[in-house]
C-alpha cells in the first residue's frame, strides 16, 4: 500500500454525485445545472402541491358537494346488552348506571356525551342517567321497571 493507491473503506461513502456550484472546473459550475431563467432556476423555488403548469388543478376541476355541519352533536353511544353485561359482570352493584361507571368502564370519557342505543335486552331493574335516549332504549328499561334519568 502507498499513498498512489489509497482508498476509503468499502461502503463507507455514499455520495457520488458532483458537487454543483462550485466553479467550472468542476464541470457544474454556471447555472449549476438548473437550465437559464425560469421559476426552477431561482433560489427559494418551491412548486405548489397539486400545481400543473397552469393548467386547471385537478382540485379546482372537479365539482364540491355537501358540507360539514359545525353544530353537529357527536354522542357516544352505549347499548342495552352493554349494561346488561355490566350488570352479569358485577360492575353495577347498586343498579345505578351514570357518568362514573362509563368512565371508570371506557365506555366513554368525561367530556362526552352518551346516548344509550336500544340494541339488545335489558333484564336488569336499573336507573340509567345518560344525555340523551333512544324510544326503544327508554322502553326497555322502563318495561324492566327501571328508570331512565336524562341529563
Amino acid at each position: 500500500m502507498n499513498l498512489s493507491n489509497l482508498q476509503p473503506a468499502e461502503g463507507s461513502t455514499h455520495n457520488q454525485n458532483k458537487r454543483l456550484g462550485r466553479g467550472e472546473g468542476s464541470g457544474k459550475g454556471g447555472t449549476s445545472a438548473r437550465g437559464h431563467k425560469g421559476a426552477k432556476s431561482r433560489s427559494g423555488y418551491s412548486k405548489k402541491i397539486g400545481f400543473e403548469g397552469g393548467q386547471m388543478p385537478l382540485q379546482r376541476r372537479v365539482p364540491k358537494f355537501g358540507f360539514k355541519n359545525i353544530n353537529r352533536k357527536e354522542y357516544e353511544g352505549v347499548n342495552l346488552d352493554t349494561l346488561q353485561a355490566l350488570v352479569d359482570n358485577g360492575i353495577v352493584t347498586d343498579n345505578t348506571v351514570d357518568m362514573t361507571v362509563y368512565v371508570a368502564n371506557r365506555l366513554a370519557t368525561k367530556n362526552e356525551i352518551v346516548k344509550i342505543l336500544g340494541r339488545g335486552e335489558l333484564k336488569a331493574k336499573l336507573k340509567v342517567t345518560a344525555h340523551k335516549f333512544t324510544a326503544t332504549a327508554k322502553a326497555a328499561i322502563e318495561a324492566a321497571g327501571g328508570e331512565a334519568v336524562t341529563l
